[in-house]
């Protein structure tokens, strides 16, 4: 049996008296796209941060490549490189899309300014945006800040071999963007797994579109918990009620609509 790039076991967390997520098990193998579905509020964006290391949980495992990991909220303990792609894009307004992207270069590496923003360049251009480095978010669409995200996920520094993203996480990619923008994100993902030389990702959503364009292998949640795991095409066939009455976006069935018994 393949070992999980990832694995977590058990995993528990509450904010208070809401326990968003209640024994978790979810592994992630290397080379696959695993989507992470169900509605909002069920504790998708919660896993995606425990597994990058922003957030700690109050219980269970997390395992990379075999070895446990203590999760601590660190950047430098951590086994592998794993990049976030926010769902805001969460870009710096004073800093223009050059200095956003090789933001953490800028800060942490020994490379020369001009070698970096020559890095950012060739990601920029990997993400269709080439020439737009000297312009400022607001100056941006939401579509053209979500692929500015997605550069700086990936930019990393060649002269360390330790600093190669080994996964990406991205929390829901798509959410706020048009059909159009939002094929144009969804392909660029599939297109960055070949490209990018991060062949791992993992993605929150709730994105009809970005599940099947995207997707290898998914996991329901809700509550807290994983109600349902399989692929893209069991979709058409499974009789799960969970995953029937998020595909069908259905009032009635397992899952209690939000503000219908308001």
């Amino acid at each position: 049996m393949r070992q999980p790039l990832i694995e977590l076991k058990g995993i528990r967390k509450a904010f208070g008296e809401n326990v968003v997520l209640d024994g978790i098990d979810l592994a992630i193998y290397q080379g696959e796209s695993l989507i992470i579905l169900g509605p909002s509020g069920t504790g998708k964006s919660t896993i995606l941060r425990i597994i990058a290391g922003l957030l700690k949980p109050d219980d269970g495992e997390i395992w990379i490549r075999g070895d446990r990991w203590e999760g601590a909220e660190d950047e430098v303990t951590r086994p592998i490189r794993m990049s976030m792609v926010f769902q805001q894009a969460a870009l710096f307004d004073s800093l223009t899309v050059a200095e956003n992207v090789g933001f953490f270069l800028l800060q942490h590496s020994r490379l020369s300014r001009k070698r970096i923003y020559e890095l950012v360049e060739e990601k920029l251009d990997l993400v269709g945006l080439p020439g737009i480095g000297h312009l400022y978010p607001d100056a941006l669409s939401g579509g053209m800040r979500k692929r500015v995200s997605f550069a700086r996920a990936i930019l990393d520094d060649p002269e360390d071999a330790d600093d190669d993203p080994q996964i990406l996480l991205y929390d829901e990619p798509t959410a706020g963007l048009d059909p159009v923008a939002s094929t144009v994100i969804e392909d660029l993902i599939v297109e960055l797994q070949k490209s990018s030389g991060c062949e791992t990702y993992a993605i929150v959503t709730h994105q009809h579109s970005t599940i099947r364009r995207t997707g290898q292998r998914l996991v329901l949640f809700y509550q807290g918990k994983v109600h349902w795991r399989g692929t893209v095409a069991d979709l058409e066939t499974t009789d799960n009620p969970y995953v029937v009455q998020f595909l069908q976006g259905a009032i009635q069935g397992p899952m209690e609509a939000l503000g219908k018994h308001q």
